[in-house]
């Protein structure tokens, strides 16, 4: 989680404990309804027709104070009974998260009621024992699921560099066409030695990661993409998605062995598509490490 920051911060000893599990605070808040999301759609066409990403997509963040956040809108070409069947339960989460190169492990508790526990360990983005990794407990909800719409969250009162309020939100909402609409959240809140690690990062090895955003005028970028905070947040939520997209474009594939190695390699393919934003690894790297992290999940189930 925060790719980017983990291995310089773990350095100079800056992980603080990952604390008990606090449950979102407004989880008894009304979700928003499928056509709320239907009218996102229609404010945001003629960005997602004349998207700079090559495909309709639409990525946008904020910083407002402790708080940054990274959304991603999104049309995919895949109907929404093949995103329930994908993206609707803990454990199928638990499968994109390990996507992630900064992920090192996932587990789901099995429950009956639509909250859920997600454990995940998150750390380098080369080989660690979870021992050395940061755990995070996530409470997992189903906040909705119907024949057109799907609405999942996940939230963690506590995580890794003094950061707290992880907040990760899918929705989806069928459109014509055999498409589907997706609007995905990451966002958290970053405390007073979080910010001290992050101001110290980005004026040594983290002084040239750049977001995706362009902010025209900046300072020594002649791109004027966004750096900082939500240059971080950026890079993740677009990991995030990829890991999303790809889950979907390899529904199909079987047996479930070969479904994984085809998402390893899919999203690493996909993330070089913006390698300057998202390059970490090698391609043979990651999947070596991908593939030794899955069978280690597999193994704790």
């Amino acid at each position: 989680m925060r790719s980017d920051l983990w291995c310089w911060v773990r350095a100079i000893g800056r992980v603080l404990p990952i604390l008990a599990l606090v449950f979102w605070a407004d989880a008894h808040a009304a979700p928003d309804s499928a056509q709320v999301l239907r009218e996102q759609h229609a404010t945001l066409s003629q960005e997602l027709k004349q998207s700079v990403f090559g495909r309709p997509l639409v990525l946008r963040s904020q910083q407002a104070g402790d708080h940054v956040s990274g959304e991603v809108f999104a049309v995919v070409d895949h109907p929404l009974n093949v995103v329930r069947a994908q993206l609707s339960t803990a454990q199928q989460w638990c499968e994109v998260l390990l996507l992630h190169v900064n992920t090192k492990s996932c587990r789901a508790a099995q429950s009956a009621s639509a909250t859920s526990l997600v454990t995940a360990h998150f750390g380098k983005k080369t080989e660690q024992e979870l021992g050395d990794a940061a755990r995070v407990d996530f409470a997992y909800e189903t906040v909705a699921s119907n024949a057109h719409y799907l609405h999942m969250s996940m939230f963690a009162g506590n995580g890794p560099m003094a950061t707290s309020n992880y907040r990760i939100g899918f929705q989806a909402v069928e459109l014509e066409g055999g498409h589907t609409f997706i609007r995905f959240l990451y966002a958290y809140d970053v405390g007073f030695a979080g910010q001290l690690a992050m101001k110290a990062y980005l004026a040594t090895v983290g002084r040239d990661k750049v977001g995706f955003s362009a902010e025209p005028g900046r300072v020594g970028q002649s791109d004027g993409l966004v750096d900082g905070m939500r240059g971080v947040v950026e890079r993740n939520a677009m990991r995030y998605y990829l890991a999303i997209d790809v889950t979907l474009d390899t529904a199909d594939v079987s047996p479930r062995e070969r479904q994984r190695d085809a998402r390893l390699n899919a999203w690493f393919t996909a993330t070089e598509r913006y390698k300057r934003q998202l390059h970490e690894l090698e391609r043979d790297d990651y999947l070596a490490i991908k593939r030794a992290e899955f069978r280690r999940a597999l193994a704790q189930r």
